[in-house]
């Protein structure tokens, strides 16, 4: 991410997107009933978070309102995901330069949407719901190109941009306030089971196509240049580039 900040009222965060809302509304007769269906219906955040996951999870209309009630339900049982999903959006607000809104990233951005999405089916993976949470990867993956397995573990605070080519392994671990960038692998190297995808711990930041391969760490505010190959880990606050032979020889600094 840049160095760009912006102050954000997570407090007050839902009432300023119905504002803005109410006035693109007004402005826009088109998209009129799309505010309204995503928004303005709406009496609060988790509920239009819900819709709107519902809307693209839906393989037909006619059961978007039950895709609503599974989601709604969720939510409820696993109040984390809303919450993560409020530490994500304030991320892309906070840093975002191109966001000028506070409503973008929850009704436009696809990386942002993935990652709630991935939280769903996460949950699902969790309770033994395996079907469903195996049906919401495949939806993303056709969505969005972004294939995050369910039993992955992903933390609040996530800065996924452009988001597209995106696949994280069934074992990865990404911590709190992570940023990455699109066409990230974090993956197996295709042999054994067990663990055996990268873990990226807090604050790291990944470059677009970077390649972090293996049972590796990503130590905290480490920084992996974007094209990077990476087969062993790297230290907390290093910075890595270029190959695997650059990357693990002349080109570590902190």
């Amino acid at each position: 991410m840049t160095d760009y900040h912006r102050a954000v009222d997570l407090a007050q965060l839902w009432q300023t997107i119905r504002a803005e809302a109410t006035r693109d509304a007004g402005q826009f007769p088109l998209l009129r009933d799309f505010y309204r269906r995503n928004i303005l219906q709406h009496e609060n955040f988790g509920q239009a978070l819900a819709y709107i996951l519902a809307a693209k999870l839906s393989d037909a209309e006619a059961q978007i309102g039950q895709w609503h009630l599974l989601v709604l339900d969720l939510m409820a049982d696993h109040p984390d995901i809303e919450m993560a999903a409020l530490k994500d959006l304030s991320c892309q607000l906070q840093s975002n330069a191109s966001v000028k809104d506070h409503y973008t990233p929850l009704l436009h951005f696809g990386g942002y949407q993935a990652l709630q999405s991935y939280r769903l089916a996460h949950a699902c993976w969790q309770q033994g719901d395996r079907p469903l949470a195996s049906y919401i990867q495949g939806r993303v993956v056709t969505l969005y190109g972004v294939d995050i397995h369910p039993a992955a573990q992903v933390g609040a605070g996530i800065f996924i941009d452009h988001a597209v080519g995106i696949v994280v392994g069934e074992t990865a671990v990404i911590e709190d306030d992570v940023t990455i960038f699109q066409c990230v692998t974090l993956g197996g190297t295709g042999k054994g089971s067990g663990d055996r995808h990268p873990k990226v711990r807090q604050g790291a930041f990944i470059g677009s196509g970077a390649l972090i391969l293996g049972n590796i760490e990503i130590g905290a505010g480490a920084k992996v240049g974007a094209g990077a190959i990476v087969v062993k880990s790297v230290a907390a606050h290093q910075t890595v580039i270029g190959s695997v032979a650059q990357a693990h020889s002349n080109k570590l600094d902190t």
